[in-house]
């Protein structure tokens, strides 16, 4: 926001201070470029663009890591999204129920069209396209529920394809993972 308050103010005092006169149809003074000012403005962005760089290196190198992630492994399919954790047994359900402060590596698999993985409380989404498995590494940071929405256009029913999802204390997951190994799977 404030680079582009920025952008906008320049603007806006270039087009007052060097607008030209009514009925004034002659050409503009002819001016010859700034060498300092074109090696700023590029040199600049290229500093700001390399240090995200490097940032988002360091980030997805932590998240690929993981010394004891919980694997989920997500299919999507037109128009609802599941989710089994063969770790715990092999539970299946349709509603994403992860731990709090704990890695999970999501398996991504699309059985038909391009779906979109995208939790916005976490932040990262990834596309999942047909034929072409996917890993995400996420940590959940806060308990409570939050929507599981694919942002990929996948068909008519493309406003139906939501799933709720859970971010459940160390404790209460283990007795959520006791409870769905009984056979309540949901």
């Amino acid at each position: 926001i404030a680079i582009f308050a920025i952008v906008v103010a320049v603007l806006v005092y270039s087009l007052w201070a060097f607008r030209a006169s009514p009925y004034d149809e002659s050409d503009g003074e002819h001016i010859h470029g700034h060498a300092g000012l074109e090696v700023v403005w590029t040199v600049v962005p290229f500093v700001l663009v390399l240090a995200l760089g490097v940032v988002s290196a360091f980030v997805v190198a932590k998240n690929n890591n993981s010394t004891n992630p919980l694997h989920v492994k997500v299919f999507a399919q037109q128009f609802a999204w599941r989710f089994e954790y063969p770790d715990q047994g092999g539970i299946k359900t349709n509603e994403l129920t992860l731990p709090v402060d704990r890695d999970v590596k999501l398996e991504l698999v699309s059985a038909d069209v391009i779906h979109s993985f995208w939790v916005p409380a976490m932040g990262q989404k990834q596309d999942l396209v047909p034929g072409d498995p996917m890993e995400l590494v996420i940590t959940p940071n806060r308990v409570g529920d939050f929507p599981l929405i694919c942002t990929e256009l996948c068909g008519l029913g493309h406003a139906t394809m939501r799933a709720p999802v859970h971010v459940l204390s160390q404790g209460d997951f283990a007795s959520w993972v006791d409870e769905h190994k009984t056979g309540n799977n949901g």
